[in-house]
């Protein structure tokens, strides 16, 4: 019984939400979600498209301790590059936009928001 009535309570907070929000099937976008919240997408599927960079650039700083300014620095450029080349690229913008119109879509209309995994660097 109790499952039923926080099931009915979620879905009557969820047409509170609907109507209070005003569902649109539009993507127009609030400055936080250009300015904040796409890009930190961005930075997550980067991460993960350039983990091998990332990777040989922790095991380097793991090698060479203070020294690591100096003697990593082949490896920092390198994940540079591949991090700049993802944020300058206009597609991948576009694919982590849609990534996330579909999550906020879902958060409207579910009112459940998604569990974001954490992604673990030695960096």
């Amino acid at each position: 019984m109790l499952r039923a009535s926080r099931a009915a309570y979620r879905e009557d907070q969820a047409k509170c939400r609907r109507m209070w929000i005003g569902i649109r099937e539009n993507s127009k976008l609030r400055h936080v979600e250009k300015d904040v919240l796409i890009p930190q997408i961005m930075r997550d599927r980067a991460k993960e498209l350039c983990s091998d960079k990332v990777q040989a650039f922790t095991k380097c700083c793991k090698e060479t301790g203070f020294l690591m300014v100096v003697k990593c620095r082949e490896e920092n450029t390198a994940l540079k590059d591949c991090l700049v080349g993802h944020y300058a690229d206009p597609s991948f913008y576009e694919e982590c936009k849609a990534e996330y119109l579909k999550q906020r879509e879902e958060y409207r209309a579910t009112g459940i928001k998604k569990k974001r995994q954490k992604i673990t660097s030695n960096v």
